[in-house]
C-alpha cells in the first residue's frame, strides 16, 4: 500500500506491549496499516534492556536516535548485558507528572523513536502509534518521539482529543508544545498543563519533523461530529469503536444498567450510525466484532473506508503477548470454556474493561488478592486538587487507605485492577515482587472470537490480512 493510500484494515494498538513492533511491521510489510501501542513504552523499553536485549534490536534502535549521546544514556543507565538474574526486581522509571523531569521527558521520546523505528525498518509501508487520552501528562514527550522516528498515523481513544491536532502540527514544526492536562476538583480559573519543548529535549535546535494524519477513536457519530466541527479538533478520520472490542469500552449511553452477569447493557442509542458517519466526509474505520472478509465487505459498501481488528491479531504469531497465554486462550475458546467479561469496575479510568477469565491471572479474585496492593507504574492514575491548591495523583488500585486519604471514595477501589502491572506480565515483562514473586498477568481481549476456528492454529499477522481481504 503506498502511503498516500487508506488502508482497508488498521490492526488494533492493543497495550501494553502486545501491539509491539514486530507485529505493526509484520502488518505493514501486509500492505494495511501496523499500530504499536503507545502505552508505557519507557518502562517497556527499560524492563527490555535489563532483560538484556535479545537480538539487539533495541540497542540498534537506540543507535539510530537523533542525538545518539542522548541515547547512550538511556543505555548505560538500564542496559543489563545477558539480563538482571532471575528473581531480581528490575530498575523502575521516573513518572511524568505535571512538572516533568528532563530526564523522565527523554527516555520516553526515545522509547517512543525506539518502537517506532524498528517497526518501520525495513519496508515501505505505513506504521501507526496508538494512545490513551487517558493519560495527558506522557503524550506531548511520547508523540515527539514517535515523530521523530516518521510515523505515520497517531490513533488515540479512551476520552476526547480535542487537543491531538494541535499538537502535533506545534511538533511538527519543532516548537514548544502545551498540552492542557485534567485536574479533578480545579477551579475554573486554573490552568494545567503539561509543557515539552523539543530543542531543550534534543539539546540542539529542533527541524521541521512530518505530521502524521490522525485518527480519533470514538464510540458514536455524535462525538464524531463534535470533533469534526471546528478545524481545531478536527481529525483526519474515525475508528467508530463497537462495545464489543477488547480493552476499553465507551459506558452506555444514559443511565448504566447491568444484566445479570453484572455486565453493562448496550441499547438502541449506542448502535453504529454509519450514515452518519458518511455526511461526515471524513474516512473511518469500524472496529469491534470486524474480524471476517464479510465484515470488511459490509463496512465498504456502508461507506467505511475498512475496519479495525485486534483480537485475530492479538493471538498471531508476531505479537508479543505470552506464548503460553496465547495457547491457553485458544484451546479455551475451542473447548467453549473461555469467558470474557465487560467489567465496569477492573479499570481505573471509569472505562468498562474486558477481562479474559483465566485461572491463575488478575482476573482470579483469589490471585489478585494474593497481591500487594500498589500503584507504582502509575500510568492511570488521574490528577487531582487538593485542598491547598497543589495537584495530588492518586488511582483507585491503589491502597485504598491512601486512596481514601487523597480524597477519593472507599467504594471507587472496589474491584479495581491494577492494569499497568498485569498488562505489562500480559506481555511478558512482569517485575518481580518481595519474596522473587512476579505480577501475575491480566488479559484483555475482544468477545467475538469466532475468527479463531476459519484460522490455522499457529497464524502469522500476514495469514490475518489475507483471511480479512479475501473477496
Amino acid at each position: 500500500m503506498a502511503k498516500t493510500e487508506i488502508p482497508s484494515v488498521i490492526q488494533g494498538g492493543m497495550g501494553v506491549g502486545v501491539s509491539g513492533w514486530r507485529l505493526a511491521r509484520a502488518v505493514a510489510e501486509a500492505g494495511q496499516l501496523g499500530v504499536v501501542s503507545g502505552v508505557a513504552l519507557d518502562a517497556q523499553l527499560a524492563r527490555r534492556l535489563q532483560r538484556g536485549d535479545e537480538g539487539g534490536h533495541l540497542r540498534r534502535a537506540l543507535a539510530a536516535f537523533p542525538v545518539p549521546a542522548l541515547a547512550t544514556v538511556v543505555l548505560d543507565r538500564y542496559y543489563v548485558a545477558g539480563g538482571v538474574p532471575a528473581g531480581q526486581p528490575m530498575r523502575p522509571v521516573p513518572k511524568l507528572g505535571l512538572r516533568q523531569r528532563l530526564q523522565a521527558q527523554l527516555l520516553t521520546v526515545i522509547a517512543n523513536f525506539a518502537e517506532v523505528f524498528l517497526a518501520k525498518e525495513g519496508h515501505d509501508g505505513v506504521v501507526g502509534v496508538n494512545y490513551l487520552e487517558k493519560i495527558q501528562t506522557c503524550t506531548p514527550a511520547a508523540v515527539y518521539g514517535a515523530m521523530l522516528a516518521g510515523v505515520d498515523y497517531v490513533l488515540m481513544g479512551a476520552g476526547l482529543p480535542t487537543e491531538i491536532p494541535r499538537l502535533l502540527g506545534t511538533l511538527a514544526a519543532g516548537r514548544r508544545a502545551t498540552l492542557p492536562v485534567t485536574v479533578h476538583g480545579a477551579l475554573p480559573d486554573e490552568d494545567h498543563h503539561v509543557t515539552l519543548d523539543p530543542a531543550e529535549v534534543l539539546g540542539e535546535a529542533a527541524g521541521p519533523l512530518h505530521r502524521p494524519r490522525f485518527l480519533a477513536i470514538v464510540s458514536s457519530a455524535t462525538l464524531a461530529a463534535y470533533l469534526a466541527r471546528d478545524a481545531a479538533t478536527r481529525p483526519d478520520g474515525f475508528v467508530l469503536e463497537g462495545p464489543v472490542a477488547g480493552g476499553h469500552s465507551a459506558r452506555p449511553r444514559g443511565r448504566l444498567v447491568l444484566d445479570d452477569d453484572g455486565e453493562p447493557v448496550y441499547g438502541a442509542r449506542d448502535r453504529v450510525d454509519v450514515p452518519a458517519m458518511v455526511a461526515l466526509g471524513l474516512p473511518f474505520w469500524l472496529a469491534g466484532g470486524q474480524c471476517g472478509p464479510e465484515y470488511l465487505a459490509a463496512a465498504k459498501r456502508a461507506g467505511a473506508a475498512g475496519v479495525q481488528v485486534g483480537s485475530a491479531f492479538a493471538l498471531c504469531r508476531e505479537s508479543a503477548l505470552d506464548d503460553g497465554l496465547k495457547r491457553r486462550l485458544r484451546d479455551d475458546t475451542a473447548a467453549g470454556t473461555l469467558t470474557v467479561r465487560n467489567d465496569v469496575r477492573a479499570s481505573p479510568t471509569g472505562f468498562p474493561f474486558k477481562t479474559a477469565s483465566l485461572p491463575g491471572t488478575a482476573a482470579d479474585e483469589r490471585v489478585y488478592a494474593a497481591r500487594p496492593r500498589m500503584c507504582d507504574l502509575s500510568y492511570l492514575r488521574t490528577p487531582y486538587r487538593r485542598e491547598n491548591g497543589a495537584v495530588g495523583y492518586r488511582c483507585p488500585a491503589e491502597p485504598v487507605e491512601e486512596y481514601v486519604r487523597k480524597g477519593g471514595a472507599a467504594g471507587d477501589t472496589d474491584g479495581s485492577r491494577c492494569l499497568c502491572n498485569g498488562l505489562m506480565a500480559t506481555a511478558g515483562l512482569a517485575q518481580t515482587r518481595p519474596g522473587g514473586h512476579p505480577e501475575p498477568p491480566l488479559v484483555t481481549l475482544g468477545q467475538d472470537l469466532g475468527f479463531l476456528s476459519r484460522l490455522t492454529a499457529d497464524y502469522g499477522a500476514a495469514d490475518v490480512v489475507r483471511y480479512l481481504l479475501r473477496t
